[in-house]
């Protein structure tokens, strides 16, 4: 009998501020979590080094209203999750672009809510730490 995958775990939250700048500095300063990553637009990236918090730039002409946004996942099996979300009526994930690797793809829950799946982490490449069993070469 085979064993199952290991678990996916909850990496990152991400909030749609009107000021992310801010926000960064207040993180940084009160909470002492690291900034890792800026987009041009302005959105910041940050980790307390287990959880990333993803404080993305809010468009005024945009369609994604300021607060709540989205979580990510990281999984050992992205294949093994896209079966599963079937059984839930699910979209298949979605490849993300971009200047963000380490939010791989998109999906979508029963109810619409956006999460990110990646199965190399949510830091960049040369930041990630290896998973459990995996060598740090």
């Amino acid at each position: 009998m085979t064993s199952p995958s290991p678990r996916p775990r909850l990496r990152h939250l991400a909030l749609t501020l009107r000021d992310p700048a801010r926000a960064a500095a207040f993180y940084r300063d009160a909470l002492r979590m690291e900034q890792f990553h800026q987009d041009p637009d302005g959105s910041r990236f940050l980790t307390d080094g287990y959880l990333n918090l993803a404080l993305i730039q809010h468009r005024p002409d945009g369609d994604v209203p300021a607060g709540f946004n989205h979580f990510g996942f990281e999984v050992p099996d992205l294949g093994e999750v896209a079966e599963e979300m079937k059984r839930y009526a699910c979209p298949a994930p979605v490849r993300r672009g971009g200047d963000r690797p380490f939010a791989e793809y998109r999906a979508a829950d029963p109810e619409g809510n956006w999460f990110d799946l990646s199965e190399h982490g949510f830091l960049p490449p040369e930041r990630n730490r290896p998973r459990a069993g995996e060598s740090e070469t």
